[in-house]
């Protein structure tokens, strides 16, 4: 399964997906499900979450200045705020519009 078309429509990213479905993901929720180690932490040999404090977000957090493919698998989307580390697979988007 991957995108066959990928839009922002108002505040929301819309996929279509290969299969024919349709996701509809709010950037807002886009950009707090980001997967990066900055933003959800990584875990130590141990096992341990280590997680920096959270970084304030602003209205330029939730603006989407573009997104680039990664590989076959995901998606990277680059933030009005600068930020552009997380890298969404496309079973993650899919799972992100079924929540």
């Amino acid at each position: 399964m991957h995108p066959e078309d990928i839009q922002v429509i108002g505040t929301e990213l819309a996929i279509r997906w290969s299969d024919g479905t349709e996701t509809f993901i709010s950037l807002e929720k886009l950009r707090r499900a980001c997967p990066c180690a900055g933003c959800q932490g990584e875990r130590d040999v141990l096992g341990r979450l280590h997680r920096a404090p959270a970084a304030p977000l602003g209205p330029a957090s939730f603006q989407l200045i573009r997104i680039q493919p990664v590989g076959a698998y995901g998606l990277q989307p680059l933030w009005a705020d600068g930020h552009h580390t997380g890298i969404y697979s496309f079973e993650y988007l899919r799972r992100l519009g079924d929540i």
